[in-house]
Order: C-alpha cells, then structure tokens, then sequence
C-alpha cells in the first residue's frame, strides 16, 4: 500500500504567512490551516501545490511559485503523510473559494491561531521562515 502525500503551502508575503480557516469536515470546521491537497497521480509535489493553491485560492498558474521544503513530514495516518513548502505569491489577491476565511498572520501572531493539529507541527520553522 503507497502513502498519499498531502501537500500545504506556506505563502509568505512580507513578514505575514496566509493562513486559511477550514469549512470541512465538522472535526477540523473552523481551525486554520496552511492550503494545499492530495498529489495526484503522477503529479509532483510542487505541481500538486500550485495546482490546489490555484484551486482553492482563485489564483491563476503563474501567480505562485512553490520554493523549498519547510520543515519535516508530519504523519497524518499510516497512509498518509503531510508536507509543507515556502510558496511565493508572484501576483494576484487569494479568495476564499474552498475556505471559510483567509488571513495573513505574522510570527508573533502564530501561536494565537486555533491550527489544525498537524500544522502545529511546522510553527517554530514558520516563525523562523518569517522572521
């Protein structure tokens, strides 16, 4: 049995990571998150991001570029396995198309954020990411 790797984008702007507050499922509704989805098959990790980034944000292709790793692989079951990149946001404005909300948070802000539990797992290297 394969492992999914799931794939989260953190879009640094500035001093500021967009940070996205979950619709779904009623368990994680509400707490914040870094965006992104499943790879798809054949699809690299980088593509997959940019392809959910674009999906979920209402960006365009090449409004983003999805740099290096941030931080280690956070296992999500023993199927699943979580990791996060540096994206930067080339041109425009992300929407809230798959999410309750956006927000742009800086470091010292990022311990006040009701996270989804695996994204806990990358605040000290997003702290260093922004600082």
């Amino acid at each position: 049995m394969s492992t999914q790797i799931v794939v989260a984008g953190a879009i640094i702007r500035g001093n500021t990571v967009l940070v996205a507050q979950r619709a779904r499922p009623p368990e994680l509704a509400g707490r914040w998150e870094l965006p992104g989805g499943k790879v798809g098959h054949e699809e690299t990790e980088p593509a997959a991001l940019a392809r959910e980034l674009v999906e979920e944000l209402g960006l365009r292709a090449g409004d983003v570029v999805v740099d290096e790793r941030l931080g280690g692989d956070v296992d999500l079951s023993g199927s699943m396995t979580l990791r996060a990149y540096r994206v930067r946001l080339l041109t425009g404005e992300p929407r809230a198309h798959d999410h309750r909300a956006l927000r742009w948070v800086t470091a010292e802000e990022l311990g006040d954020v009701d996270w989804v539990p695996a994204d806990r797992e990358w605040l000290a290297d997003l702290t260093r990411a922004l600082s």
